[in-house]
């Protein structure tokens, strides 16, 4: 039994040999927010709870680590390495995020069928900001955000470059855009694992249709946001009126409600 989080319930979701835990609440069209490392934290809850206030459902896997266990630096070493070596996650190569792709979809299928609406969103953050992306080839899918994509490790050009999906399933969300699709994407400027060279190659591929957030932070930057700040929407976010990731925040949130109120 998984722990409890307050204003959700736990349901298992199980798709092709692969079973996580699934926390669910709100009502209204689903956005999926797909935690971070080290797993699903109370910064990342924090966060969904803002999308139930705004008037949707939200469903949350727990892919690895502890529900509600607070962020710590011996923690999320942890979970990456479980995470590397579990046979679903294969984000370290250049092809994809591996089987949990099947996962996640199947799982937004499920979403969308029980929800309603014109569709569904999806979050992913950090070793799981690509995922949302992934998710996008499916037509369902309306609203995702790429916050910190961080995999697969920016070593090397092509690296640095990759959007962490196939070159055919780029290929799918490309036509999709071509169609009205959008793809909103965060990141700090000065955040090593994300960097600009990934979003180049994103507006590249997606043109006007890849929306970028990207907040300054550079060395002296107004707001004295630190150059190992990376986690825009959680660990990182000042939650106080003009602070730029607040307005991030909100950017996030409004295209949620854009996109699942009026595609």
């Amino acid at each position: 039994m998984e722990p409890p989080i307050e204003g959700f319930h736990e349901q298992p979701f199980v798709h092709d040999g692969i079973r996580h835990p699934v926390y669910k609440g709100g009502s209204g069209s689903c956005v999926i927010v797909i935690h971070e490392l080290p797993g699903l934290h109370p910064g990342v809850v924090d966060f969904a709870r803002r999308v139930v206030d705004r008037g949707q459902s939200v469903w949350m896997p727990s892919l690895f680590g502890t529900p509600m266990k607070p962020f710590g630096i011996p923690y999320t070493a942890r979970s990456f390495a479980r995470a590397c070596v579990a046979r679903e996650f294969t984000q370290l190569a250049l092809e994809g995020p591996g089987p949990v792709m099947g996962w996640l979809r199947a799982l937004a299928a499920a979403a969308h069928s029980e929800c309603g609406g014109p569709g569904v969103g999806a979050v992913g953050m950090c070793f799981t900001g690509g995922f949302a992306l992934g998710m996008a080839v499916d037509t369902r899918m309306v609203a995702p955000v790429l916050s910190q994509p961080s995999m697969p490790f920016p070593i090397g050009r092509r690296r640095r470059e990759s959007s962490g999906v196939s070159d055919e399933d780029l290929a799918r969300v490309r036509e999709r855009a071509a169609d009205g699709a959008c793809v909103m994407g965060l990141r700090f400027t000065h955040d090593r694992m994300v960097p600009a060279s990934r979003f180049h190659s994103l507006r590249d591929a997606l043109g006007d249709a890849f929306i970028a957030v990207e907040i300054d932070s550079s060395p002296g930057n107004e707001w004295g946001i630190g150059r190992m700040a990376h986690s825009v929407l959680t660990l990182d976010l000042v939650d106080e009126p003009g602070h730029p990731t607040h307005a991030a925040l909100d950017r996030v949130l409004d295209f949620l409600d854009e996109r699942l109120a009026a595609h």
